[in-house]
């Protein structure tokens, strides 16, 4: 499926307009043979019809009827790494946007290249997440929808993010251990164990599950369209 960009949405609505200009100038002619005024009731068209669709436009954007506003919410993706949050993410990103909505994505691998000094210790992450929550909690309520995917491993701190959103959905991306050291192409696990990195969550550092996510998502064994069935309905509820 092809989605049009705006460039190609306004060039067909021009070509539309020359189009149906040119054809009104034709009958004329063809009914009085004289181009000038062929030509001058085209004139007179465009502007004419220029001037009714402005106002046309007006008066629908003061009439209520019809119109809602679109309801904002942060969406928070945890999981091990490699667990397949930044994918289902993605899928859910690109969902929203295919429907019109105003959508940001913050995603735990972007925000620590922007900052390359932030730690891995327990305190070190806690701040993270919190830095990161407060900042979707302000895109929120700007009425953007945020899509956020961070290990985001100790529940104090998920704890913190949904109690400063207005509408948090924890999404538990449920990915086993073992599956996820089976996917991990950047050898991270396999550098993790042998001691090469240190504080490495699932390894030497805890991970703490949720304790009450919205949604639990197991994707060992499933397509990334079925994995993210499961998410589209509740994005449904809120992105209407």
């Amino acid at each position: 499926m092809f989605k049009e960009n705006k460039k190609r949405s306004v060039a067909k609505m021009l070509s539309w307009r020359v189009c149906a200009t040119i054809t009104t100038m034709l009958l004329v002619y063809i009914f009085t043979g004289r181009l000038v005024i062929a030509v001058g009731i085209g004139v007179v068209e465009v502007a004419v019809k220029m001037a009714l669709y402005y106002f046309h436009e007006r008066a629908w954007d003061r009439i209520r009827a019809g119109k809602h506003q679109q309801e904002s919410f942060v969406m928070w993706f945890t999981g091990l790494p490699s667990s397949g949050k930044t994918t289902l993410a993605n899928e859910t990103y690109d969902y929203l946007i295919s429907r019109g909505c105003r959508v940001e994505k913050l995603d735990g691998d972007v925000v620590r290249s922007v900052f390359p000094n932030t730690g891995f210790s327990r305190q070190d992450r806690e701040t993270h997440i919190r830095r990161v929550g407060f900042l979707a909690s302000l895109l929120e309520k700007n009425g953007v929808i945020v899509i956020s995917s961070f290990v985001s491993p100790y529940e104090e701190s998920r704890r913190f993010v949904r109690g400063i959103c207005k509408n948090y959905v924890e999404i538990y991306v449920s990915t086993s251990l073992e599956e996820c050291e089976k996917r991990d192409v950047k050898g991270l696990y396999a550098k993790a164990r042998r001691g090469e990195i240190k504080s490495f969550t699932g390894i030497d550092d805890p991970y703490e599950p949720p304790e009450m996510p919205d949604i639990v998502v197991n994707t060992e064994g499933r397509t990334v369209e079925e994995s993210f069935g499961q998410i589209r309905d509740h994005i449904n509820r809120y992105a209407k």
